[in-house]
């Protein structure tokens, strides 16, 4: 076990740990510290306690010190510096015809260096806008390019929920979804449906994956034969929230009347495993091109 402290810095929701050295912290405390981009003010996010070896990613860099007044003000001036790093920008890639939309701008907090975040189509050759800026900015710079999901996560956004956007809030890193997630989960398979701010598939998609992917296998296949305690019928639609079947069952006249039954009342053939999934979302997928 390790005494560690954990540490979130503006530009990520992610909480790093580092080394107290002896020190007490509190919550909300603000820090120096050394990261692989040189010296950082970073905000406490979780006080003085012990974790196990395999949770820490080695070295464990120490604690420089705790942010004093000073420290506080030269953050508040990095923050007034950004805004003319970001003019300057504009001006500078304006001026070199570039197709790139700047993002957003950061000083590391002893300004040896302005990290300049972007947005492009391709490639961008900037290596004279490099020289150019540092030129005007006297500083060392480094251009970043990002993409759609970085960028909404730097900016912020209120997602369809009305909330705002999970990256830009407390998401740590982005996680892998797919049109899977949303096919197993009932929704529509409009993009504009399923997608975010960013145009890419929403974030929230994986919440209740696992949830929605384990009970998936245990309902019936949409079509297959199902016995019900009202007689045979072909399973029409299920609801895994709830758990129900909707079954066309077979009336003594031939006709059919659709009945809802929970899944413990009828015995159908069920996905065996993910790939009936992916079979059903294939299958949905052409009808939609189609």
């Amino acid at each position: 076990m390790s005494v560690v402290i954990g540490v979130k810095f503006k530009s990520s929701n992610k909480i790093y740990y580092f080394s107290p050295e002896g020190t007490e912290f509190s919550e909300g405390e603000g820090v120096i510290v050394e990261t692989a981009r040189g010296v950082e003010y970073g905000k406490v996010m979780a006080a003085n306690k012990e974790v196990p070896e395999s949770e820490i990613v080695p070295p464990l860099k120490p604690v420089i010190r705790k942010a004093t007044p000073a420290d506080d003000k030269q953050l508040e001036a990095n923050e007034k510096l950004k805004e003319n790093a970001l003019k300057t920008a504009a001006e500078k890639i304006a001026r070199h015809n570039l197709v790139m939309k700047l993002v957003d701008a950061e000083y590391t907090f002893d300004r040896n260096k302005v990290i300049l975040y972007f947005t492009a189509d391709g490639r961008i050759d900037f290596r004279e806008l490099v020289k150019d800026l540092a030129s005007a900015l006297k500083v060392r710079i480094e251009l970043r390019q990002i993409y759609e999901r970085d960028d909404t996560k730097m900016r912020g956004a209120l997602a369809a929920c009305g909330r705002p956007c999970c990256c830009a809030t407390h998401l740590p890193d982005f996680e892998k979804v797919s049109v899977k997630m949303a096919k197993i989960q009932g929704l529509s398979l409009n993009p504009s449906k399923i997608s975010g701010v960013c145009g890419r598939l929403m974030c929230c998609l994986k919440y209740e994956n696992d949830y929605y992917a384990e009970m998936f296998k245990k309902m019936p296949k949409v079509g297959s034969r199902a016995h019900t305690p009202d007689g045979e019928g072909i399973v029409e639609s299920n609801d895994i929230l709830r758990q129900k079947v909707k079954v066309k069952v077979l009336q003594s006249d031939d006709s059919y009347e659709i009945k809802t039954y929970s899944l413990d009342q009828i015995k159908a053939k069920v996905h065996q495993s993910e790939s009936d999934a992916e079979a059903v979302i294939d299958e949905s997928l052409k009808s939609i091109m189609d």
